[in-house]
């Protein structure tokens, strides 16, 4: 089972793809979250979540606070999932909010989204299949550098065994990183110009 963690939405359950995603443990989002909190990096932040699968990771900064979220997933099945958990927590969310003003869906393949996007972005998660290669990574990675505001963080998510994002070849610099048992963790900010 899938659910928010902490914040207005907090123990809302989410739906998960049947297939063709890995969905985040609640382990690693929890402590993730809590070292987001403790940077101060979610509260009235603009988040983007790429590859984003059941929408667990940008649906959790909603709930603790974030102004907006746009979710990113190409599959048509997890686009579905992705629009039912985002009406299920915007109903949970403390005040009157219209949904489509806190969180958007785009279908899209995730690199053809962020050649067409506008920023600024203050928060990114990109937690792609495990399968894609370091090149596509990198290329994203390249791609999102324009749209994030100067404070921005990027959290990137991997397998263990992949090797690490290259961070200065897109303009960023690994702030810390982090392994909890197959799942890497990688947070990067813009690189000081």
């Amino acid at each position: 089972m899938t659910r928010i963690i902490a914040g207005s939405a907090g123990g809302i359950r989410l739906d998960v793809p049947g297939h063709g995603t890995r969905p985040t443990s609640d382990r690693v989002r929890e402590s993730l979250f809590g070292a987001l909190e403790s940077m101060e990096a979610i509260v009235d932040a603009r988040v983007l979540d790429l590859y984003a699968g059941s929408g667990a990771l940008g649906l959790e900064a909603l709930s603790r606070g974030a102004r907006s979220v746009v979710l990113v997933e190409r599959g048509r099945p997890a686009v579905g999932v992705i629009r039912r958990n985002v009406a299920a927590v915007v109903r949970g969310l403390a005040g009157d909010v219209s949904p489509g003003s806190r969180a958007s869906v785009q279908e899209a393949p995730v690199h053809a989204f962020l050649v067409r996007a506008t920023g600024p972005f203050d928060l990114v998660f990109t937690d792609p299949p495990y399968d894609l290669s370091d090149e596509d990574m990198t290329a994203d990675l390249v791609a999102l550098a324009p749209l994030l505001s100067p404070d921005a963080i990027v959290v990137i998510e991997r397998a263990k065994r992949s090797a690490p994002p290259d961070l200065a070849g897109a303009g960023l610099a690994l702030i810390r990183e982090k392994v909890y048992g197959d799942t890497a963790l990688w947070w990067a900010e813009p690189a000081a110009t």
